[in-house]
């Protein structure tokens, strides 16, 4: 990546993603953050600049920035996304930790994050604008859509489908070829042994509707 990378979200998303990039020697041109209290003050010698619709500073994202949201609020982070589809025509970068393992054969969209040891492995399919924590495995085959959430050493076993905007919780187990529906939230250290519809909250072994 040649150009800097101006961060959307100076929360603890944000400094991940500034660790990561480091890591990766990536230039950080700076936070953007709709908390005032954080404008003008530095995170790790990055200054915050200003809010995160602030035409000046968005002008500059595609010529000679990019761009990557580091907000968990998907509906925070939807508008985000419609605002640099709209305004600048680009999508953000993905954040991928030395340490991830991703399979050459994975397929993985835009505006990713990926922590510390988590893995994508071989066919696996993921969209854009993810996050998958430290230690997280999607497995082989497995499908992953827009917005979902991975949180820390959960499993997405083989040729299982997870629904845009769904959540995973910390330690959950999706067992092989199951289907988690949209906005669907999974409990951590629930195992998910069925289909699990639209907008429902499960929480278990097994996992049950709460």
């Amino acid at each position: 990546m040649q150009n800097p990378v101006l961060i959307f979200g100076a929360g603890t998303l944000g400094k991940v993603a500034l660790d990561i990039f480091n890591r990766n020697n990536v230039l950080v041109y700076g936070f953007l953050d709709d908390d005032k209290k954080l404008h003008n003050t530095e995170i790790g010698e990055i200054v915050v600049l200003g809010e995160t619709d602030d035409d000046g500073l968005l002008k500059i994202i595609g010529q000679k920035t990019e761009a990557f949201i580091a907000i968990s609020n998907t509906k925070v982070k939807k508008k985000i996304v419609e605002i640099l589809n709209q305004r600048r025509h680009v999508m953000p970068v993905n954040a991928i930790h030395d340490r991830s393992v991703v399979s050459e054969t994975a397929i993985i969209g835009h505006g990713n994050l990926l922590m510390a040891n988590a893995t994508i492995n071989p066919f696996a399919k993921m969209g854009n604008h993810c996050i998958v924590q430290s230690g997280a495995l999607v497995d082989t085959e497995t499908k992953v859509s827009d917005f979902v959430t991975i949180a820390s050493g959960a499993q997405i076993n083989a040729g299982a489908e997870i629904a845009e905007g769904a959540f995973i919780g910390s330690g959950a187990v999706i067992v092989a070829g199951m289907k988690v529906g949209k906005n669907a939230r999974i409990g951590a250290g629930s195992v998910v042994i069925e289909d699990i519809p639209d907008n429902v909250t499960v929480f278990g072994n097994p996992a049950k509707k709460i």
